[in-house]
């Protein structure tokens, strides 16, 4: 039963929502930060950059400090505004291939706990307790985790009942989006989804495992704290965007190595020989067309490897996965890459950019070898939660991504 609550959204005032609203930071270059903040003034970049005001670079609790500085100064200034009751939240973004819709809420640290919220991919310790540290500090989480559900006929009928509402904000964005944010105030109308939420066994999260650790981590230290603790405390909730299992667009990461383990080519495609056959393409670019079949980028030319299921042991869910194949066939086998993590030697491109990215990286000679394969599917995705697995690192990149800002869960 997934326990899925409205909660008191933080939001910009509906005419500065397309002006606060911003990408994940880490996707603008140090030149757009820099014009956002000098020529924006309501952009949410100036909360977390808050040295500009002062034109220092802070760091550590320092910087966690000046962070809630400046988004106590956004409240004041009515920039930000809170909704007066609990509410979902509708939330659709199109570009120029996709739209997609779903709704912010509030997922239990319950079900989080009780796995009833589903993972696949493994934590850093470290990061977990540095972003439970800045959450602590700054009180409130702007970027929602993504959780997925399966299709629901009533919820989406919700949804679409909703929407032929007036927007309470309606925005397009500089690359070519547009947003819209619906309120789900109606109580009759909460309660529904609600009770179409706790017909549901388990959801999963597609993106913000680090984010959902941290918000535990979080949890279990202010109900440790907090001795007239209830349970109805905001602590015991995270932001989340659900979406259904449908609307997702799951992308791969495709692998690029610096060398080949001091192999020189003709002793590289011998290794490879031994779990795959190898068919060299020559200047043909080469997709996989199916699953354990991978493409490679190599001084040159592209070859497609077909994994050899004759002596390949599928002995779960994770050993079927092409990104567990690759890397205990190849990374660590032959290319000597152990922490798929922090190896400095390998670099991940997400596949919503061309193959042909991999043999400009190559070509340029950044990289001696590239790999790619298919996406995985929902499907693979949730047979490894379901079973307590873990994918290696860099297994999928999934859309949609949300901007910052739009709604701010306060703890």
């Amino acid at each position: 039963m997934a326990i899925i609550n409205p909660f008191k959204a933080v939001r910009p005032a509906r005419d500065k929502a397309g002006l606060v609203a911003t990408r994940p930071y880490e996707e603008y270059t140090s030149g757009e930060i820099t014009a956002q903040l000098e020529y924006n003034p309501f952009s949410f970049l100036h909360i977390i950059n808050p040295g500009y005001k002062f034109q220092q670079n802070v760091t550590g609790e320092k910087r966690f400090q000046l962070v809630r500085n400046r988004y106590l100064e956004f409240k004041e200034e009515n920039i930000f505004i809170q909704d007066e009751q609990a509410c979902y939240y509708i939330y659709k973004v199109a570009n120029r291939s996709n739209t997609y819709t779903g709704i912010i809420a509030a997922a239990s640290i319950e079900d989080y706990e009780q796995n009833i919220i589903r993972k696949h991919e493994d934590t850093l310790e470290l990061r977990e307790n540095l972003f439970k540290e800045y959450l602590k500090v700054v009180g409130f989480n702007t970027e929602p985790v993504l959780l997925t559900y399966p299709d629901s006929d009533v919820i989406n009928t919700l949804i679409d009942e909703v929407m032929d509402s007036r927007p309470e904000y309606e925005f397009s964005t500089y690359n070519k989006e547009t947003h819209w944010l619906w309120k789900i105030e109606d109580p009759t109308l909460i309660n529904k989804i609600q009770k179409e939420f706790e017909l549901m066994p388990s959801i999963y999260i597609a993106d913000g495992h680090h984010r959902s650790a941290s918000s535990f981590l979080l949890a279990k230290e202010s109900r440790k704290n907090n001795p007239h603790h209830s349970g109805k405390e905001t602590y015991n909730s995270f932001m989340s965007f659900l979406i259904p299992e449908s609307r997702l667009e799951i992308y791969e990461f495709s692998r690029l190595i610096k060398d080949l383990n001091g192999w020189s080519k003709e002793e590289f495609l011998v290794q490879l020989d031994e779990w795959f056959r190898i068919e060299n393409r020559g200047k043909e670019v080469y997709y996989p067309s199916k699953k354990h079949h991978f493409n490679m980028y190599l001084e040159g030319e592209f070859y497609s490897l077909y994994l050899r299921k004759t002596i390949y042991q599928f002995k779960n869910s994770l050993s079927s996965l092409d990104t567990y194949i690759l890397y205990e066939k190849i990374l660590k086998p032959i290319l000597g890459i152990e922490d798929l993590r922090s190896d400095s030697r390998i670099t991940y491109v997400h596949g919503k950019n061309d193959l042909l990215e991999i043999k400009t990286q190559v070509d340029s000679g950044k990289f001696a070898v590239g790999f790619g394969m298919l996406p995985l599917t929902i499907e693979e995705i949730k047979q490894v939660a379901d079973d307590g697995l873990t994918m290696p690192p860099k297994s999928t990149y999934i859309e949609p991504k949300l901007r910052s800002g739009v709604t701010i869960y306060e703890f």
